[in-house]
């Protein structure tokens, strides 16, 4: 895993996103050092609309010239296979998972380098349950379903990490890249906590507020979220040399 902090990836998979996925490259642009930023690479699909594509062909037109950013058409399905295409081809010493409608709030990412360079073989995610972080919108049976789960999956693991289910971290992209990840839907976003957790890895938590997308479509049902606890299950017993691929 790397010695020191150098320079991060951004990951953004697109789907029907117009402004937000605009928004979100204007705003950690802003507020970040540009020379703590590797690239973004927009990630998109053979269902990613024709009005999301062209917002994401215009913001690599209009900053190209300022920071490296691209389009990347993904082959693997699903939002956890454009999250482990990205991951294959990052960069930067660092790579972060997120997503283009907003419900990742982007200024976090100053946060999150941060954090990486004073702790730079830690990963940094972002938890809505703590003080300072919460939810916007968000569906009540939901919320509760998703805090039941969070306590019962952290006792199963014996890690008093308070989101496990939040897309939203910085990982040393070493780390990530040994890893063999197994999920490519949804499932994924918990993987990536199950996996580092499995394998000793440290983790920090930085409060984050979650505000519910105002454009586009979830493709995240509710009854999907119950996958979830196969893939804790699977990954609760796995050993090093499996997670690694060995």
């Amino acid at each position: 895993m790397p010695s020191k902090y150098r320079n991060v990836t951004i990951l953004l998979p697109a789907m029907d996103e117009t402004y937000s996925l605009k928004e979100t490259v204007d705003i950690i642009s802003s507020t970040c050092d540009h020379d703590d930023l590797a690239e973004f690479i927009l990630l998109l699909c053979d269902r990613t609309t024709e009005e999301s594509r062209k917002t994401a062909e215009k913001l690599v037109a209009d900053y190209s010239d300022k920071i490296s950013i691209y389009i990347h058409d993904q082959k693997l399905p699903f939002v956890g296979g454009a999250i482990r295409e990205g991951i294959s081809l990052a960069k930067g010493s660092h790579v972060v998972m997120m997503s283009s409608d907003l419900e990742t709030d982007p200024h976090i990412i100053k946060q999150f380098i941060e954090r990486a360079k004073k702790h730079p073989d830690w990963i940094i995610t972002a938890t809505r349950w703590k003080k300072g972080g919460g939810f916007e919108h968000y569906n009540k049976v939901k919320l509760v379903c998703n805090l039941i789960f969070e306590r019962a999956i952290g006792f199963f693991y014996f890690t008093g990490l308070s989101d496990l289910t939040y897309a939203y971290r910085i990982f040393p992209t070493d780390l990530m890249q040994k890893i063999r990840w197994e999920e490519l839907k949804h499932p994924f976003f918990l993987e990536t906590a199950l996996k580092p957790l499995r394998l000793g890895v440290k983790f920090q938590e930085i409060p984050a507020h979650w505000a519910a997308r105002t454009e586009g479509v979830s493709q995240n049902s509710f009854w999907a979220n119950f996958k979830y606890f196969k893939t804790a299950w699977h990954n609760r017993f796995l050993s090093r040399n499996k997670i690694l691929g060995k």
